[in-house]
């Protein structure tokens, strides 16, 4: 389970003729990744597309072009249909016929969008236009005299006195700008124009026609209102179709996409002028099954051959011929650890011969995020969520958020439950006789809502004891009372996450290249690691216990330098000065663990002080003569789910995103390279098309 699935290299051979029918049956057995011939390679070329390639890309790009017409795609809601069906329509012209009747609708608004774009900029020009008092049909007919009309920012009038031989009139306000009209010799129109152009003068076009702008005006303005409205039946009859069409086209999208896909096979194998060859990995437990069904499928026209399975040492990889180095990695993984997949690959594809992080990353991720939680209160709501978004959502990035919040919820609710003994911040069981007092120290469930809770139940938690007396402070582990126990348990969690970090960083170094190899590569660094801990450990006993350098604290002392030295000796073989540089970060690393309580008392720090705010400080519980009203009742409930919706928002992101780092940064960076080929079978993918056993074949 924690590597890919063995892979299996096959070779297959057959006849050109019946190439369009092995297709289909490659398709079919849906377990061959492809090999991509390589032009020259046996000294055959690659094919070419099946002859209703061409015809099939055709009509995908009119399908896909209404689709964008009509605001058609992935995530529009369409009913399932069958597949032969679809193919019936297509190969009877389907997408031509409803090609036609959108177009036609098309052309009509397109039509349309042009009138209303000139009728908008004729209205402009005679907003200008309306400000002067001429008529339209005497800004021409001149033979001698050129006239110029447009807009201006500043007052054109002192400049155009100045002229000679000129006519004008000027319309100006400083808010609204105004507009000039001038009839000058038809010589001086470019000079006069180019000198208008110090005020701002922008020139308008007069429209044709005759009588007075203003009406001219009004009548464009009543024309673009009935074309809006034509515009708008125009939108209602688009809508129309979309629902007429919009299963039609995205099965036909489906079904000619798959078409294409099959139709390009040959691009990728070698091809003859009487036979073909094809390359392919299949999983090595389905390698024999595969052989037998395209061999009974096909007869005497085909021959397959299993040429190896491959092993994961990079020697076999190495050794190979360059378009068979990759083998693609078939991650191993449960219903559950599936989910994870995903996360894995933000990181990168496992590499055939490593081990996949996918199954660890299962059980670390929640697990550490809902001991950053660990509130019963706040696990419920993730694991509605979680479980919503997983019984509802098919994008790859929802699920994976909704996979983390469904498990670490799960995690989160028993940590709460049976550890921290806590829900929204409170203790199940507290010091109720605390919670009456003026000075009261804690809000805890059973204090509030006024019940004892049962001995078997208290007895689930563990309990705190007072050091000094004997008496037990409250059940349950305090996030904010035994904060150095938590530390203590999140380095532990660290050390062992670490651990496990490194020895699969062994066993992969040892699987791929020989013990020897896994030595100095990685096992130098787990006895350094584990050099680093017991030396720091023997340290803490003499800094904060105050135990000499005698006893077993000289023996921790002395065993730690010795296996940090021999860790060091053996990395130096292969890391050079990076062996001794990088010792101190392994301090670091097991420290950074210490977020898990961090993020814990952050949480439990806001809980508590909101609690406080409202049931100390709105609600009054805290006080001798408690009593509140059911206005200051209703705001405390309101506040209350108000301020721990922050909690529950920041828990997210802050729990979220600190698991996520522990298990990228600091636990695959020391066993896991990635790069690998994603294993990718011949296979259909419906959704939108439904093929059934009677699917007829066009």
């Amino acid at each position: 389970m924690l590597l890919p699935e063995s892979m299996s290299r096959v070779v297959i051979v057959g006849t050109k003729p019946r190439l369009d029918e092995a297709i289909e049956v490659f398709y079919d057995v849906q377990a061959l990744h492809l090999i991509d011939h390589t032009t020259g390679a046996d000294g055959i070329s690659i094919g070419s597309p099946l002859p209703a390639t061409s015809k099939a890309s055709e009509r995908l790009l009119k399908v896909r072009a209404m689709e964008k017409e009509l605001a058609v795609g992935k995530t529009t809601d369409t009913a399932g249909v069958e597949a032969w069906d679809v193919q019936r329509q297509i190969a009877s012209g389907g997408v031509e016929n409803v090609e036609s009747d959108i177009l036609k609708t098309l052309d009509k608004r397109n039509d349309l969008n042009q009138q209303i774009a000139e009728l908008n900029s004729k209205k402009k020009n005679l907003g200008i236009l309306a400000k002067l008092p001429i008529d339209l049909e005497f800004y021409s007919g001149y033979s001698s005299i050129a006239s110029i009309v447009g807009s201006v920012d500043s007052d054109p009038s002192p400049f155009l006195k100045s002229l000679p031989d000129a006519e004008y009139f000027v319309s100006f306000s400083k808010k609204e700008g105004g507009a000039v009209a001038a009839f000058v010799r038809a010589s001086e129109r470019d000079k006069t124009a180019a000198a208008l152009s110090e005020f701002g003068f922008t020139e308008a076009a007069v429209p044709e026609g005759s009588g007075s702008p203003t009406a001219a005006l009004s009548a464009a303005e009543q024309r673009l209102t009935a074309l809006d409205a034509e515009l708008k039946a125009i939108g209602n009859e688009l809508d129309d179709h979309r629902e007429k069409y919009k299963t039609f086209l995205r099965a036909s999208d489906e079904e000619l996409s798959i078409q294409i896909n099959k139709g390009e096979v040959p691009l990728r194998i070698a091809v003859s002028d009487y036979s073909y060859i094809l390359d392919a990995w299949v999983p090595a437990k389905k390698a024999d099954s595969v052989k037998a069904e395209i061999e009974s499928r096909l007869g005497r026209d085909v021959h397959v051959e299993i040429e190896e399975t491959r092993g994961r040492n990079l020697h076999d990889e190495e050794n190979a011929e360059e378009r068979f180095k990759k083998t693609p990695t078939k991650q191993n993984n449960g219903l559950v650890a599936k989910e994870f997949e995903y996360a894995v690959s933000l990181v990168s594809v496992p590499k055939y011969q490593e081990i996949d992080p996918t199954i660890l990353l299962t059980f670390f991720l929640p697990l550490f995020f809902g001991f950053m939680v660990g509130d019963c209160g706040y696990a419920i709501p993730f694991i509605i969520l979680g479980a919503f978004g997983l019984k509802t959502t098919r994008h790859k990035d929802w699920r994976a958020i909704a996979t983390v919040l469904f498990f670490g919820g799960i995690w989160a609710f028993l940590f709460g439950f049976f550890f921290f003994g806590e829900a929204l911040g409170m203790h199940f069981v507290g010091v109720a006789d605390e919670l009456i007092t003026a000075g009261g120290k804690e809000v805890s469930w059973d204090a509030l809502l006024k019940v004892d809770f049962p001995a078997w139940f208290e007895g689930l938690l563990p309990e705190i004891v007072h050091n000094e007396h004997g008496v037990i402070v409250h059940h349950g582990v305090g996030k904010l009372v035994e904060v150095t126990f938590l530390l203590k348990i999140s380095v532990y969690i660290g050390l062992i996450h670490l651990v496990l970090a490194y020895v699969c960083g062994i066993l992969n170094k040892a699987r791929q290249h020989g013990p020897k190899a896994a030595l100095f590569e990685k096992g130098g660094w787990l006895i350094a690691f584990t050099g680093i801990v017991v030396l720091c450990y023997g340290l803490t006993r003499v800094l904060f216990d105050g135990d000499g350098f005698e006893g077993l604290t000289l023996y921790l002392v002395a065993v730690g330098g010795v296996l940090t030295l021999i860790g060091t000796v053996i990395n130096f073989e292969t890391e050079g000065a990076q062996a001794v540089i990088e010792l101190p970060g392994l301090i670091g690393n097991v420290l950074s663990y210490a977020r898990l309580a961090a993020i814990g008392m952050s949480k439990a720090g806001m809980a508590l002080a909101f609690n406080y705010i409202v049931f100390g400080m709105i609600m009054g519980i805290n006080t001798p003569d408690f009593h509140v009203s059911p206005i200051m009742l209703i705001i405390g409930l309101l506040m209350l789910g108000l301020l721990h919706l922050v909690v529950w928002i920041l828990a997210i992101l802050s729990a979220g995103l600190h698991a996520l780092r522990l298990q990228f940064v600091e636990f695959m960076t020391r066993f896991f390279d990635g790069g690998g080929v994603k294993y990718e079978p011949l296979k259909i993918k419906r959704e939108k098309t439904i093929l059934h056993s009677e699917i007829k074949e066009v």
